[in-house]
C-alpha cells in the first residue's frame, strides 16, 4: 500500500474469535473470518438490514443485539475491499485489507463460519517496517481491543493513519527536537562539573538505580572508586570516576576490575574521554561518558541539579 491509499482507507477492527481463537489461522492463512453463524449466508449476501434483524430477533436475540449482529454482518459483506482491517496478536498491531465477496465456510474448527481473503499477507509493521507493538501505541487506539463484540468503528483513525504510514504526530516531532536540544545541554552542563560535583552525579544517578554505595576506595575525590551493592540481587560493582581518561586509564582499571573476582561489574564514568573509550568484548564493562551520561541524568530527573552547579 501507499501512504496516499492509508490517508483515504476506510478501517475496521475485528475481533478474530472469542479469545482471539481465529487469530492464529487467519494470520497464517491470509484470511478474516467473522462467525454470526445464526445468519444464513444467502440472507447476510442479500444486505438487507432489515430482515437479519428480524431473524435473529425470531431465534430470540433482543432488538438491540439483534441490530449490532446485524451491523457487523453488513459490514463484513459490504465494506469495499480498500477498507483496512486491524486486529490485536501475539502483542502486535496487524492489518491487512480484504477481497469480496465473502465466502460461507460453515462452523469449522478454529475459523469461524465465512470468510474474506486477504489481498496481501497480513503484516505487523509500518511502511517503513518498524513493527506495531501494541505496548508503543496510544490508548486511544489500543482501547478498541475490549469490545465486547466482534467487528466496531475505530475512533483514534487519524493516529493510526499516521501509525501506519510511520508518519510522526507534529507535536511528537516537536518535542524530539527538543529533547535532542535538551541532551545537547546536559552533555555541556555534565562536562562542565568539578571533579567533586562529577562524583556526586555519579553517585545519585546510582542511587536512583537502586544501587548503594558500600565504601569509597582511594584517596582524593578525583580519583575515588567507588564500590556500590544491589540490595535485590547481592550483585558487587566496581564504580571509577573521572573528569578525563584515555582508553589507557580505562585499560588499568579493567585489569585492576578483573583481580577482584568478587565484583560482578566496573562501571567507568569519566565525561571528557580522552579519545572514544572502548570495552570490546567486555560486556561486564560499561563506560558512562556523553550522551549517555546525559541521557541517565535526563531520565533521572537531575536537569535542575546540574543548572544549580553550572550557575
Amino acid at each position: 500500500m501507499t501512504p496516499d491509499e492509508i490517508r483515504t482507507a476506510p478501517f475496521r477492527y475485528i475481533k478474530l474469535g472469542t479469545g482471539s481463537a481465529f487469530a492464529k489461522a487467519a494470520l497464517e492463512r491470509g484470511e478474516i473470518y467473522l462467525d454470526h453463524r445464526e445468519v444464513p449466508h444467502d440472507l447476510a449476501m442479500r444486505a438487507d438490514r432489515d430482515a437479519i434483524i428480524a431473524h435473529c430477533v425470531a431465534l430470540g436475540r433482543s432488538p438491540g443485539k439483534a441490530k449490532d449482529f446485524s451491523r457487523e454482518v453488513m459490514d463484513f459483506h459490504t465494506l469495499p475491499e480498500e477498507t483496512i482491517w486491524i486486529t490485536f496478536e501475539g502483542g502486535c498491531l496487524w492489518w491487512a485489507q480484504a477481497k469480496l465477496p465473502v465466502e460461507w465456510i460453515g462452523p469449522s474448527e478454529g475459523r469461524g463460519t465465512r470468510l474474506r481473503r486477504t489481498i496481501q499477507p497480513w503484516r505487523n509493521t509500518d511502511l517503513n517496517g518498524a513493527v506495531l507493538l501494541k505496548d508503543n501505541l496510544s490508548t486511544r487506539l489500543t482501547k478498541v481491543a475490549g469490545y465486547r463484540q466482534t467487528l466496531c468503528a475505530i475512533e483514534a483513525e487519524d493516529y493510526l493513519r499516521r501509525r501506519l504510514i510511520g508518519e510522526q504526530d507534529p507535536v511528537v516531532v516537536d518535542a524530539l527536537q527538543a529533547r535532542t536540544a535538551m541532551m545537547r545541554i546536559i552533555t555541556a552542563l555534565i562536562a562542565g562539573l568539578h571533579e567533586t560535583d562529577f562524583e556526586t552525579l555519579v553517585d545519585v544517578l546510582l542511587a536512583r538505580g537502586g544501587w548503594h554505595r558500600v565504601s569509597t576506595l582511594g584517596g582524593t575525590m578525583k580519583d575515588a572508586d567507588l564500590l556500590v551493592e544491589h540490595p535485590v540481587s547481592g550483585e558487587r560493582v566496581l564504580v571509577q570516576v573521572k573528569s578525563r581518561a584515555s582508553q589507557r586509564v580505562l585499560d588499568d582499571y579493567i585489569e585492576r576490575f578483573d583481580a577482584n573476582p568478587g565484583l560482578a561489574r566496573l562501571i567507568f564514568a569519566c565525561h571528557s574521554p580522552q579519545g572514544r573509550l572502548q570495552a570490546q568484548g567486555r560486556p561486564e564493562v560499561t563506560i558512562w561518558s556523553g550522551e549517555a551520561l546525559a541521557e541517565a541524568a535526563l531520565r533521572s530527573g537531575l536537569l535542575d541539579w546540574l543548572i544549580a552547579r553550572a550557575g
